[in-house]
């Protein structure tokens, strides 16, 4: 017990060892290995199989994912392929929705919230048909094993991108290795064991429904087309046709087959070999297979795991993070993070933690696929939470907040696809529901683009989900400084802000330009007459959203030299918009009348949105908006708000920019300790992934911040982090950044510039302006001055 009490430098009290002091003993009951001294710091190890699907470890290409159980006698892969959806591309929009606009927007003036409500929902919106994301299926293995288990690990490497396995059986050791090949497009599995002829096991491809499976002699192949999710009637809401195939190469031993199984006896090794396609971007996914597989399986084992690690470790090791070293990093992950639930200090953990979210979106996301979901690649089942679409309201945004900041950038590309494939639904949209120009998008979408107002106006009224998509188009650019991307960027900034053009109206009170009807996302609030609503005219967060389309169209067109008198008439509009208020509270209003919250803590801070992820509220330019901002945040969480695992995630990012480093800190820890997983998957419930990701994008928002006009180094560092460093991440203006700090003070910063433009840095109050050469870099003290 002593020897365990050390390994805790603990946040709060004694109280975390006796916890733990269990969990080990728990972990023990399963055979155990004889693990290295010191576990490399970017790797995810446990003691036991997964015996659910959040402990299993995810593996993933950018759209081929598998999740891995790690299991010895019965081993489970659970697969998904990115385009497995239900559903098609319809025009869903309600006819002549736009006719009763006026109306409602009168009763919204007039005070007539709960009837404007009524008609909106009735006339305007329409009733959802979903779609749903969908798992690809099972891969399993039958593994023969005669003899006690021991010294097992189940391990992902972060580094590599492969997950891995080994154990013993008597004196016999067996060792796996899976990965999913973004150069060969493919899942690749190999068994190996010490001893000759000691591989027996079978192998089968699983679906629930929509499956058609056949072996055959060393390879089988499951094919289908996905229909609802839940449904059993063939044929309701077909989706994609899809195939996949898997191929077996054995060293020594036989393979043979019975009914759809592959059964392998007495190899030395053997390796699996998965693709998957589906006809959703127009090919034959039975040639893609064909093709893919016979690719893969003409090269060898070694010459893919070395193409597969070059590959991801070229977009990986860009950033390298360092808060700080402690014994714990050598204890299972599972055991580490229940420790740091119950009060011991781990920066090592954090790192890993920050890096995972790197990886996931590594695996998730990469260019020509489709970007990351609400679980990025990996969903189990048929029916999937909230059918895992694109919810545009934070979710999918969220997920690629740390593309830039963490120098990955090309995976931020599959999501400002998405943005530009919306236009053509949400003309029609803009349209039909508000005889606009322009498009615009309501809370979620899906890869079918639709952009139509569905369900309750709760969460469907709200036409900003392509306004603030959009502000990913300028964050791309603002990082990287590419012109010609700015070129392809801005005709969509403009059809979308056009929208606004024509769909503003004046606020016959205050003569100001306001939104709506729209809601704060999925709020409520109680009117003077007693009644609960949600929608409003000029809610807080679409004046932010628009504030920060406008903004970042004026600016691409006076970089472009292009539409000048458009630019003119966004400023002019600019400056009629509604401004943001704070309440006789203190706190900043989130209507545009004071109402009683409903749910005081609730998970959306939508008003923040000018804080993060815009940049109209910032500590130095409008010092009382972000005291006001504070205000709201405290609030909040004193009513119970940051309960699920995104909304922790953002308000880490609301302190780290209000340069809270302590309060930020603690919603980190937060984060880890109440709505984190044994694997590191974020828990709204159930896992959702966007929380990893701001997490990650967090923590680099505590080190490092470019939104306002400035580079500022170390704006959040917590009294955790004493010492430490980060190498490689990413500023606006087309800089990457290096910072070291000792005793709690910034000792160096590199700053290296990728375009040659000039650039103000700042740490505290010390501020120095450099001009850097393209290419260059300058080395800085802890004074700002260069050495």
């Amino acid at each position: 017990m002593n020897k365990m009490m050390m390994l805790c430098k603990h946040r709060r009290t004694i109280l975390c060892c006796p916890i733990l002091f269990s969990l080990i003993f728990l972990s023990s009951l399963f055979p155990q290995n004889a693990k290295p001294k010191n576990t490399p710091a970017n790797i995810l190890w446990y003691k036991q199989p997964a015996t659910e699907w959040v402990e299993a470890l995810p593996v993933g290409n950018g759209r081929l994912g598998g999740m891995v159980f790690g299991k010895t006698d019965y081993e489970r892969v659970q697969l998904n392929e990115e385009s497995m959806w239900s559903g098609s591309r319809t025009v869903t929009d309600k006819p002549d929705a736009y006719k009763f606009l006026p109306q409602v927007r009168r009763l919204l003036f007039d005070g007539k919230y709960a009837e404007a409500q009524k008609i909106t929902e009735r006339d305007m919106m329409i009733e959802p048909t979903w779609n749903m994301y969908q798992s690809l299926g099972d891969l399993f293995f039958k593994i023969n094993h005669t003899g006690k288990i021991s010294d097992y690990r189940r391990e992902l490497n972060l580094d590599e991108a492969i997950a891995r396995v080994t154990y013993k059986v008597g004196e016999v050791t067996y060792n796996r290795e899976y990965f999913s090949s973004p150069v060969d497009q493919g899942i690749v599995i190999r068994f190996i064991c010490s001893k000759p002829n000691a591989l027996s096991l079978s192998a089968r491809l699983a679906r629930a429904k929509d499956a058609l499976i056949i072996a055959s002699s060393n390879a089988i192949v499951m094919k289908g087309q996905v229909t609802a999710g839940g449904v059993d009637v063939i044929g309701l809401n077909p989706g994609v046709q899809y195939e996949t195939q898997l191929k077996a190469i054995n060293n020594g031993g036989t393979i043979s087959v019975s009914g759809d199984s592959l059964i392998i006896e007495n190899a030395d090794a053997i390796t699996f070999y998965l693709v998957a396609a589906t006809n959703y971007w127009g090919k034959d996914p039975h040639s893609f297979c064909e093709q893919t597989l016979l690719s893969l399986t003409t090269k060898k084992f070694e010459s893919l795991k070395k193409d597969h690690i070059a590959e991801h470790q070229r977009l990986f090791h860009r950033v390298k993070l360092n808060l700080g070293s402690n014994e714990n990093a050598n204890l299972p992950t599972d055991v580490r993070l229940n420790a740091f639930k119950n009060g011991c200090d781990d920066p090592q953990l954090l790192s890993l933690y920050f890096q995972y979210g790197r990886y996931l979106l590594i695996c998730s996301s990469r260019p020509g696929d489709l970007p990351a979901n609400l679980q990025g690649i990996w969903a189990d089942g048929l029916t999937t939470p909230w059918n895992d679409d694109y919810h545009i309201n934070i979710n999918i945004q969220m997920n690629y907040w740390p593309a830039e900041v963490t120098n990955l950038a090309e995976c931020h590309l599959p999501f400002i696809a998405l943005v530009d494939s919306l236009r053509r639904s949400g003309r029609a949209t803009a349209k039909n529901m508000y005889n606009s120009r322009g498009f615009t998008s309501h809370f979620t979408t899906d890869v079918w683009y639709w952009t139509t107002s569905v369900g309750k106006a709760e969460w469907g009224m709200w036409p900003m989900g392509a306004a603030w998509c959009c502000q990913h188009l300028w964050e791309h650019y603002a990082f990287g400084m590419d012109q010609k991307f700015l070129e392809y960027a801005y005709p969509i900034l403009k059809e979308a802000s056009l929208f606004f053009v024509d769909y503003l109206t004046e606020d016959p009170k205050t003569g100001f330009l306001v939104s709506g009807p729209s809601s704060s996302p999925e709020n409520k609030f109680i009117t003077k007459d007693g009644d609960t609503s949600n929608i409003t005219m000029g809610p807080t967060m679409d004046m932010e959203i628009i504030w920060d389309l406008f903004t970042n169209t004026i600016e691409a067109s006076r970089i472009l030299g292009t539409d000048s008198e458009f630019r003119n008439q966004l400023a002019n509009l600019r400056s009629q918009l509604s401004p943001l208020r704070i309440g006789s509270d203190g706190r900043l209003m989130e209507w545009s009348e004071k109402f009683k919250e409903a749910e005081p803590g609730h998970r959306h801070i939508s008003h923040l949105f000018g804080l993060h992820p815009g940049r109209q509220i910032t500590m130095r330019q409008t010092p009382e908006l972000a005291q006001a901002a504070r205000k709201t945040i405290d609030y909040r969480l004193a009513h119970g708000g940051g309960h699920t695992g995104w909304s922790r995630a953002w308000i880490i990012n609301f302190f780290a920019r209000l340069e809270d480093s302590e309060k930020a800190y603690e919603n980190l820890v937060a984060l880890l300790s109440k709505s984190t997983l044994t694997n590191l998957f974020d828990n709204h419930p159930p896992f959702q992934i966007d929380g990893n990701f701001g997490g990650t994008a967090g923590i680099a928002e505590m080190l490092l911040q470019s939104h306002a006009g400035e580079i500022s180094l170390l704006p959040a560092l917590p009294k955790a982090w004493p010492s430490g460093s980060i190498k490689g991440l990413r500023a606006r203006g087309g800089f990457e950044v290096d910072i070291e700090w000792k005793q709690g003070k910034l000792k160096s910063a590199t700053i290296k510039s990728i375009t040659g433009t000039a650039c103000k840095v700042r740490y505290g109050n010390k501020i120095t302006l450099l001009q850097i050469k393209q290419g260059k870099e300058k080395k800085l003290n802890k004074k700002l001055q260069s050495f």
